[in-house]
């Protein structure tokens, strides 16, 4: 499953031409056909949304309350929905197909949701990018894992603990 996203992003950064971090996630939704939106969601814990209707482009809504790097994050989450699951229809005046990005699918407890944050974090943080940006850190850095993961973590325009967690699911930190 994680191995799915991950070449899965690999091939969307590939395609898009994305070499050099922070990655330009909004690009690569623009390069897949995806239209990001972004507004103020009345229900704060919703973070996003993929919206996909017949004959039009698909729609990422985004809540623009939330911090820069949670919007770029769901940005890729919902780019990894949309590559990799089809959604689940709702009626409104048409089917429409949607996937959520809430408090519950940030928890990853369900399949999908576990693909789309491992997608998310291919995407952003890739991880052959990430070795070559660990090189050419100072010693110093590197053997202070708290300051390495912050500067890795300005390097690709994340959250502290969004690349902390990559390093160790890379088996970079332990």
């Amino acid at each position: 499953m994680a191995r799915r996203a991950e070449q899965a992003a690999v091939r969307l950064l590939a395609e898009a031409g994305e070499v050099a971090p922070p990655v330009n996630v909004e690009r690569l939704a623009a390069h897949v056909g995806v239209v990001v939106s972004r507004s103020s969601f009345k229900d704060g814990d919703v973070s996003g949304m993929l919206i996909r209707r017949d004959g039009q482009s698909p729609v990422v809504g985004v809540n623009d309350v939330h911090s820069d790097h949670r919007q770029r994050f769901t940005i890729a989450h919902e780019l990894g929905h949309f590559l990799l699951h089809p959604g689940r229809e709702v009626v409104l005046d048409r089917p429409v197909r949607v996937n959520l990005r809430d408090k519950t699918s940030s928890m990853a407890t369900d399949r999908e949701e576990i693909e789309a944050n491992s997608f998310a974090a291919s995407l952003l943080m890739p991880a052959d990018l990430i070795r070559s940006e660990l090189q050419r850190l100072s010693a110093a850095v590197r053997l202070d894992p708290d300051r390495c993961t912050r500067r890795l973590a300005e390097i690709f325009d994340v959250s502290d603990s969004a690349m902390g967690f990559r390093l160790i699911n890379l088996g970079l930190v332990s």
